[in-house]
């Protein structure tokens, strides 16, 4: 997958593939990998920090969470192998940023074309919720990711911590002066300035969010619609 990166993007996801630098993550990706789940005991997981995905050329950047810890800690790949993940390439194959709709391993045939996924951690967390300070160290890697995507005019922030995230990027590069000043509310748009990236705010689409319903398929859908045409 990295050889279809350009050089530095490439080896920057080497990086984050060998990077330890939050010992309870790393600890935790791999206790899952030798517990595994009952549907997955043929399966050798990852357990690996989870690189990014997508086309390097992409107009749309999503940021997600974090890897799950019986999909891309399994797989190997963002948003693979769990239904979150099937929830998201659903509406990106309907929306034309995806070449089908379901996401299996990382090499099922899946492609994006002009999306590119990351996330605010790369290890699969406890619970889901990784410390403030794992999230710091994370952080590095995705500001390197934005100098390097060069073509970006979308970014959308999938939940409220890849938002804020993104935000204090912004705000401690001086690009805005306040982080107040953007509300998180799905499908919220925020125009940053000008030759800045729009950015779009969606719920997260884990299953606690997708099973209630506070956010549905269509909802999503309609978040990637208004992001390829902002992109165009």
């Amino acid at each position: 997958m990295m050889d279809l990166f350009p050089a530095k993007l490439g080896a920057l996801m080497r990086e984050v593939i060998a990077c330890e630098r939050c010992p309870r993550l790393r600890d935790h990706c791999r206790n899952v990998a030798q517990i595994k789940r009952r549907a997955y005991l043929e399966w050798e997981y990852w357990a690996k920090p989870v690189p990014s995905f997508g086309d390097p050329k992409a107009r749309v950047l999503i940021i997600g969470l974090a890897p799950g810890a019986h999909g891309a800690n399994r797989t190997g790949r963002i948003f693979t192998g769990d239904s979150s993940g099937d929830f998201l390439y659903r509406a990106l194959y309907e929306t034309g940023f995806a070449s089908q709709p379901v996401s299996r391993s990382r090499n099922d045939g899946l492609k994006l074309k002009g999306a590119y996924i990351t996330a605010s951690a790369r290890c699969a967390p406890p619970d889901n919720k990784p410390a403030p300070g794992e999230l710091a160290n994370c952080r590095p890697y995705l500001e390197r990711e934005l100098d390097l995507l060069k073509d970006i005019s979308v970014v959308v922030a999938l939940g409220r911590v890849a938002f804020d995230g993104y935000l204090k990027i912004l705000h401690d590069r001086g690009q805005i002066a306040s982080r107040g000043s953007f509300p998180f509310a799905h499908g919220a748009e925020h125009h940053i300035g000008q030759g800045r990236p729009v950015l779009i705010a969606s719920y997260h689409p884990s299953q606690q969010n997708t099973s209630t319903g506070k956010l549905t398929a269509e909802m999503l859908r309609r978040i990637f619609e208004r992001a390829r045409k902002l992109s165009a």
